[in-house]
């Protein structure tokens, strides 16, 4: 535990942590959307029809992401959160503090912290992270700050009672980041991204006012996926909101994944993949099953030209399967408005009171 004073304000943070796992043998999947079956090093199959199967099959999927991501730092990358508050701004709802943290060494990340006025007294409150999309802007667009409105998700859920974090991702905002400098000791944008976000979740969880079983994430489009990948490594975050944010890799553009493959995402998949979404090791078919039995809402509006909605319907049929294991089907739920990609008003909504049942019951 460490005790900062920054500006006159007193944070206490933690280096609390979740459980890094050792790693996995790598096993390949033929094909990534039958998810009932797990397999051994040699290739036998047998299927999956207990929890306890599937969370073998999810370790494999874990260590397969890792072959395009690359691995997820140990705890060596761990140092203290050092909370510094740069700015703050009381809003009619909620206080707007602009904070820096430190999710490693020798590396800060610009966030908002969005904390309600009126928080139960004497009891913990539901938490959010949440994750922009691919805007110059960054942060400021889920606090409310600028951008599309439809996309002020985290001044919302303010304004609505939970507290809120909002990273910059890496390159965006205020985080000028050079993926090939800084990042040399990832393999991935998305990788980096996904630690970042984790220690945010630490950060979080060292508030006092946060109760660290009732913890969510969300995100649009950049942020929609990132908030996949990050409650795949984090299994704190036991909702996940994600607006136009994925399709399997063979419904991408018909295929074409090049989109996937800047250094501030997955360059592996063209680089040791060849592009080719037959030879990617992972899919969101897997993803989604990995989320099981936690809650999954998704908006997948069908005139999103990004993300494909009927790959995105194949893939909830499949992940259905994996979460009936759990008998928590009703955890997954998909909003396909007649929209483009953009997160509307009534999904939104629907969102955000699905969040309520999920975390503020």
């Amino acid at each position: 535990m460490m005790v900062r004073s920054v500006g006159g304000f007193l944070f206490v943070v933690f280096i609390s942590a979740f459980t890094l796992s050792a790693a996995e043998p790598v096993v390949a999947y033929p094909d990534h959307s039958q998810l009932l079956i797990v397999r051994d090093a040699v290739g036998t199959e047998r299927a999956v029809t207990t929890p306890a199967d599937w969370a073998e099959r999810v370790r494999h999927i874990k260590a397969n992401m890792e072959l395009v991501t690359g691995p997820l730092p140990d705890a060596s990358r761990k140092v203290p959160l050092e909370v510094e508050v740069v700015s703050e701004e009381k809003t009619p709802k909620y206080l707007r503090r602009k904070i820096r943290f430190t999710p490693e060494p020798d590396d800060r990340v610009p966030a908002w912290l969005l904390i309600p006025h009126d928080l139960p007294e004497g009891k913990k409150s539901a938490a959010m992270l949440c994750l922009h999309q691919t805007t110059g802007i960054g942060k400021d667009e889920p606090a409310g700050l600028g951008g599309l409105k439809s996309l002020h998700y985290a001044h919302e859920l303010a304004e609505r009672g939970y507290i809120c974090l909002v990273p910059d991702y890496p390159s965006f905002g205020e985080y000028p980041y050079d993926f090939k400098v800084q990042g040399k000791h990832y393999a991935s944008g998305s990788m980096k991204a996904i630690w970042n976000n984790l220690r945010g979740v630490d950060l979080l969880v060292s508030l006092p006012q946060v109760d660290p079983q009732r913890l969510g994430v969300i995100g649009h489009s950049l942020g929609g996926h990132n908030s996949l990948f990050t409650a795949v490594f984090d299994e704190r975050l036991k909702a996940v909101v994600s607006s136009c944010g994925f399709t399997p890799f063979h419904d991408y553009y018909g295929g074409k994944v090049a989109g996937w493959t800047s250094d501030r995402y997955m360059p592996r998949i063209r680089d040791v993949y060849e592009n080719n979404a037959d030879k990617v090791p992972f899919d969101f078919y897997e993803i989604l099953g990995a989320l099981a039995p936690r809650g999954f809402f998704s908006n997948s509006p069908v005139g999103d030209n990004n993300f494909d909605i009927g790959g995105v319907r194949k893939a909830f049929a499949k992940a259905d399967g994996v979460y009936k294991l759990f008998n928590a089907s009703g955890q997954l739920v998909l909003a396909t408005p007649d929209a483009p990609h953009d997160f509307p008003e009534a999904q939104r909504q629907a969102a955000y009171e699905w969040l309520d049942g999920q975390l503020r019951k």
